[in-house]
């Protein structure tokens, strides 16, 4: 009989008042195309909206486009320069023996441009790591950037950025965002990459990573931030995402050293299926590792010499307790500490209910399987389980602030909020001895492999 005195994990944790919600008014000026359908008269009708914007008298297109630069001028960073891109995008239509004036040309642009809240629905799904930048701050606090999954019309799903700084007792503070939004500047790169530049002066919540290529179409989710660093101590930025076309996803990977210029790739190989793989936070033996979960269930490591081609999958824990008994998965990269590499999870259970809870794995081998918990640390509360998706508690990536695990998680897929772990007290759970009604899981090891596949 349990213990009515006992501990549990998730008496480790506590939870923060604080909540981000979804902000309807975070909008972009993306791109408007109404269908290209041909109209009875032969035309499309793209083509017959620039007729009847060149067809209207001076008085009617200056006061028109006046209106359009009032209500929406003050929402957007430079609207005139968005609608001369997007009237230059649909130039080619104009008729041969138009004459287009300057104004006419914005007002063009402005009927090919609509806003999009990339909010609108839910923001969700949120991964911290070190901001690059930790001037100005008091002693004892730490910059962060924090991604989220922001979900809009049409169930489409972008990557945003907030920062903010955490200090000592609890505290978690989110500096001032910008009010405007920007998409930025797509080139293409290798086949099936590309590069996403925004202004280097301005702040970094206001980068929105949308969906850009036909295997995003559909939305792009879930970013796992890592700070990765080199040898010779350099740092680079990567989160891996996944893509969705409507039918298939693909794990993607995004590169970036100052959150300015972000280069997307697509992971391939074996190891490189389904959902959900978090880059470790430096290289093992000279190779880069994954998490993954390449069998749609399971929580695997997989090597690469390139962080491009994966393969040969080594599965580390498999679903076993009650809590993750339908499907189990990472909660975000690894964390190194002195114990070995602390893995975050999420399980799904009965009525499709998720938990957080932890894994430790072997410093030097990965592979190895040094420890879990015995329930989850998080599940949703009360407060927490209803929303866009119920009783969801779910993380893309935690941090360590001095002897503190800081977990952002999204609630229910609707809001995010936080949770603080005393790290020392978690890692000597992993410690703890088992007793005999526990499966005998706490010390197992993995006896598929104990040196990586070359």
């Amino acid at each position: 009989m349990d213990d009515p005195g006992a501990t549990t994990s998730a008496d480790l944790v506590r939870r923060s008042e604080v909540v981000l919600s979804p902000d309807p008014r975070r909008v972009l000026a993306r791109l408007f195309l109404p269908g290209q359908e041909i109209l009875p008269q032969g035309i499309s009708r793209a083509e017959a909206i620039i007729d009847r914007v060149i067809g209207l008298s001076d008085t009617d297109t200056l006061a028109t486009l006046a209106t359009v630069r009032t209500r929406f001028g003050e929402r957007h960073r430079d609207i005139e320069a968005t609608f001369a891109a997007h009237a230059a995008l649909v130039e080619h239509l104009l008729p041969p023996t138009a004459t287009s004036t300057p104004e006419r040309r914005q007002l063009i642009g402005a009927c090919f441009t609509q806003e999009y809240a990339i909010e609108a629905a839910a923001l969700f799904n949120p991964s911290m790591v070190a901001h690059p930048d930790q001037s100005g701050l008091a002693t004892g606090e730490l910059r962060f950037v924090m991604s989220a999954r922001a979900l809009g019309e049409g169930h489409t799903s972008s990557i945003e950025f907030r920062t903010g700084v955490l200090a000592q007792h609890d505290s978690i503070r989110f500096e001032d965002g910008s009010p405007f939004l920007d998409q930025g500047r797509v080139t293409a790169s290798a086949p099936g990459s590309y590069t996403v530049t925004y202004p280097a002066d301005t702040p970094i919540s206001e980068r929105v990573v949308f969906p850009t290529n036909p295997e995003e179409s559909h939305g792009i989710e879930d970013a796992r931030l890592t700070r990765f660093t080199e040898p010779d101590a350099t740092v680079t930025y990567y989160a891996t995402y996944t893509a969705f076309d409507g039918a298939h996803v693909a794990p993607r990977l995004l590169r970036t050293t100052d959150f300015a210029t972000f280069v997307s790739t697509r992971l391939v190989g074996s190891g490189a299926e389904d959902k959900g793989m978090a880059l470790f936070p430096r290289r093992v033996r000279d190779r880069y590792l994954m998490l993954s979960r390449w069998d749609r269930e399971s929580i695997s490591v997989v090597s690469s010499s390139d962080a491009h081609v994966w393969r040969d999958p080594v599965t580390v824990y498999r679903p076993t307790l009650p809590w993750e008994l339908i499907q189990l998965g990472n909660c975000g990269p690894p964390i190194e500490t002195a114990d070995g590499w602390l893995v975050l999870t999420h399980g799904v259970g009965p009525m499709r209910t998720y938990g957080i809870s932890a894994i430790l794995l072997d410093l030097d081998d990965p592979t190895r399987l040094i420890g879990t918990l015995r329930e989850p640390l998080l599940t949703p509360n009360e407060a927490e389980r209803d929303g866009y998706v119920p009783n969801v508690a779910y993380s893309c990536g935690a941090l360590i602030h001095h002897d503190t695990l800081v977990i952002p998680y999204g609630c229910s897929d609707s809001a995010i909020r936080f949770a603080f772990v005393d790290l020392p007290a978690l890692l000597r759970r992993f410690a703890e001895p088992n007793d005999a009604t526990d499966p005998p899981l706490l010390h197992a090891r993995n006896t598929e492999t104990t040196e990586y596949r070359r």
